[in-house]
């Protein structure tokens, strides 16, 4: 691993050699997974684009100049998310949590579950748990600095948000779970006394297509102004993920832009919300999500893979 560097000019040119190497990059089909994904493999690695529609992944993988694999994985539909992990065999380098969806209507994953928390929390929470036996460095997840909006908390008590639902306040719920799912995860991982490393990464504001989906057509047409005259491009904003995804950090570090607000600029570590910090709300909401997904934490103390600890 490639000893970290001054930030000040750090872009995607400075990867180290990832030869040998493979990483899967969930929603790698548009946007920063798609700009990641193409670092990730003119850099070496062998690159899975895990995404909902294999069509589309294909025509993606085809502009990357690399080597690439297309694999469906539907995060919205627990027993997709099964089928992928359960077809793993080989090492995997690192995992990128990378897809999202952002401030949709009401609506639901084939699970049952808020879509905007089933989707960018609970799928990416299940497939990390099935897949890190076969992870040998890390695992990073994609938040945003929404999981600071309007004092943004999990709502353990209606976690669907049945009362008081907006999509503004469904997608800040589900960033900050990222968060906390990182904190968690990085403390089983040193628990268990694994090398692997959490972290997270959040792209700034960034012009993608993510922002297209809002529920209200007022901020659709806010983000599109924004995406254009204040907004970095997807390049920029694929830059924390790969800082996160190949520079020696401590576990559980946070990686984003280091511009004014955190909107733009070069990958640097930032700082997270009161919130986001909570151990005893990181454990609370682990336990929850292994309940509602039925997956559990694949290694002991010991560091043995395929048994869970029932203490952690």
């Amino acid at each position: 691993m490639a000893e970290q560097k001054s930030n000040e000019t750090w872009n995607a040119g400075r990867l180290p050699d990832l030869t040998g190497r493979t990483v899967v990059v969930t929603g790698a089909n548009s946007g920063i997974g798609l700009t990641a994904t193409d670092a990730l493999a003119r850099a070496g690695a062998h690159v899975v684009l895990a995404v909902r529609d294999p069509e589309r992944g294909r025509a993606a993988a085809a502009t990357v100049r690399g080597s690439t694999e297309v694999r469906r994985l539907d995060l919205a539909d627990l027993s997709s998310v099964r089928e992928f992990a359960g077809a793993w065999r080989e090492p995997l380098h690192a995992l990128i949590n990378n897809a999202g969806v952002m401030m949709l209507p009401r609506q639901h994953t084939k699970d049952g579950f808020e879509t905007q928390f089933g989707t960018n929390h609970l799928g990416h929470f299940a497939l990390t748990n099935l897949l890190l036996p076969h992870i040998t460095d890390r695992v990073v997840t994609v938040s945003s600095g929404a999981h600071r909006w309007g004092g943004a908390r999990i709502g353990f008590d209606d976690l669907d948000l049945t009362t008081g639902y907006t999509p503004q306040r469904a997608y800040a719920q589900s960033k900050l779970a990222n968060l906390l799912f990182t904190l968690e995860l990085q403390r089983r991982l040193a628990e268990s006394g694994s090398t692997v490393r959490a972290l997270a990464a959040h792209p700034g504001y960034s012009a993608t297509n993510l922002q297209s989906h809002a529920a209200n057509p007022a901020a659709r047409a806010f983000m599109r102004l924004g995406n254009r005259f204040l907004a970095q491009d997807d390049r920029a904003g694929a830059l924390p993920t790969l800082y996160a995804a190949t520079q020696d950090l401590p576990g559980a570090s946070y990686v984003g832009p280091d511009g004014l607000g955190e909107m733009r600029g070069a990958p640097t570590l930032v700082g997270r919300s009161r919130a986001a910090s909570d151990p005893l709300t990181a454990r609370r909401l682990w336990r929850v999500s292994e309940e509602l997904t039925g997956t559990l934490f694949p290694l002991t103390v010991a560091g043995v893979t395929g048994v869970r600890n029932p203490l952690l």
